[in-house]
Order: structure tokens, then C-alpha cells, then sequence
């Protein structure tokens, strides 16, 4: 089982937490519909450490900025997002 810290409730089990998506994968309001599409569904998916959004849904509702290796899904970071 994978313990996420939640900066605001301790550590938690993850399938209190909803993954959103990888950090280089948000796109602004302003982005055109051709990059867009090259950013969510064109993008490279490497194996090893990704920056990824996720949601703590079942505790405090809070959104995170994890650093996990999608390999071994060992967690190097867990911060609150947007940063303060």
C-alpha cells in the first residue's frame, strides 16, 4: 500500500487520494486547440520520476504536487499545490 503524506492531515493511504494528471500536462485557458491536443495526447510517458496532480478526496479535498517514480511508485515529495 502506497502512504501519501498530506501536508495538511499526516500520512494517509492512497486510495484516499484521486490522481489527476502529470504536472506537464495542465494547459492554461489561452492554449490553442493544436497544442492542446499535442500536450494531453501527444506527449512522451517515460518510466521513472514524474511530477504529477493529485487530489486528496476522501480527507481534506486539498490538491498535491506528488514527485513519484512510476516505476516503484516511491514518493520523493509531497507538497501542497498551488504553492503558497
Amino acid at each position: 500500500m502506497m502512504l501519501i503524506a498530506c501536508p495538511h492531515c499526516g500520512p494517509r493511504a492512497h486510495v484516499e487520494f484521486t490522481y489527476e494528471r502529470t504536472m506537464d500536462a495542465i494547459l492554461s485557458v489561452d492554449v490553442d486547440p493544436d497544442t492542446a491536443v499535442a500536450i494531453l495526447f501527444q506527449r512522451e510517458n517515460p518510466r521513472g520520476p514524474s511530477q504529477e496532480l493529485w487530489r486528496h478526496t476522501y480527507g481534506c479535498r486539498s490538491w498535491l504536487r506528488l514527485t513519484r517514480n512510476t516505476v516503484t511508485h516511491d514518493l520523493a515529495e509531497v507538497v501542497a499545490w498551488p504553492p503558497a
